[in-house]
């Protein structure tokens, strides 16, 4: 097995008119292929004028909670967030996985689709017929007033959970789910924070300079007269991801960790 080898294959298929998929397996082993990625596939199109298309998706897994150690569980979706030509995609639910890898199959851009392996046994409906949720649009999970937590992947799962124990206090947090994290539905964000004046983001990656980071940047520059508290950020320890399963489950942020995140920004 060669990630290099299917990554570059993957953009030469592009190449010629078809439309791959190429998986590789973990997003750790992306690394081995991060040239044929993000020096081939994102720029081809740029440096061409528009003359050679790249319509190929990338599918691989992310995250943590399978107890696959250090070199089988990170979260590096931020990495592809950061280079310009690619679209980053990650679905929370089986209605948004299907929605979206349709849309990404058919998009002309090269699309990095990063699933949450902890959630593949994951269940919930899904219509047989075919259809599409565009790239680039967020979707509220649950309506709230109290706070927005912006949660990306496995952790919108949490939040939701978090949500109904804060519910049983009086609280209710708004939830929203990106689900494309480039290109980012800001304004979807914006609005949710403006309605709530707070926000917190979660993700299973390390807090620093990832896509926590980013949302926060976006929702101080463009929602800062709507915040009435600073963003809270919640994300992974910033540890290697250890084997042992009580380890792993203490390095993941959980609806305990989102709670009380949300009870800090209202002053509880």
């Amino acid at each position: 097995m060669s990630e290099a080898a299917i990554a570059g294959c993957t953009v030469g298929a592009a190449l010629t008119g078809l439309r791959p998929v190429g998986e590789i397996m973990y997003i750790d082993f992306t690394t081995i292929a991060l040239d044929q990625i993000v020096n081939q596939a994102a720029k081809i199109r740029y440096m061409f004028g528009g003359g050679a298309g790249l319509p190929l998706v990338i599918r691989t897994m992310i995250g943590a909670g399978t107890r696959s150690s250090g070199q089988h569980s990170q979260s590096l979706e931020a990495w592809f967030c950061h280079v310009p030509g690619l679209k980053v995609v990650m679905p929370s639910t089986p209605f948004d996985a299907k929605g979206l890898i349709r849309s990404a199959i058919l998009d002309d851009n090269p699309v990095v689709f990063v699933e949450l392996k902890r959630l593949y046994n994951t269940k919930g409906a899904v219509p047989d017929e075919d259809y599409f949720i565009p790239l680039g649009k967020a979707d509220i999970k649950r309506q709230g007033t109290h706070a927005t937590v912006i949660a990306t992947g496995a952790q919108v799962g949490e939040a939701l959970k978090a949500a109904d124990a804060l519910a049983g206090e009086g609280i209710e947090i708004e939830v929203v789910d990106p689900r494309t994290l480039y290109p980012l539905d800001k304004a979807a964000l914006v609005e949710s924070v403006k309605k709530t004046g707070r926000a917190v983001v979660v993700s299973d990656a390390i807090a620093r300079f990832g896509i926590g980071a980013e949302i926060s940047a976006v929702l101080m520059e463009e929602a800062f007269d709507y915040l009435d508290a600073p963003v809270v950020r919640v994300g992974g320890a910033e540890v290697p991801m250890p084997y042992a399963g009580e380890l792993e489950a203490l390095a993941l942020p959980n609806a305990d960790g989102i709670t009380e995140a949300v009870k800090r920004t209202l002053g509880r």
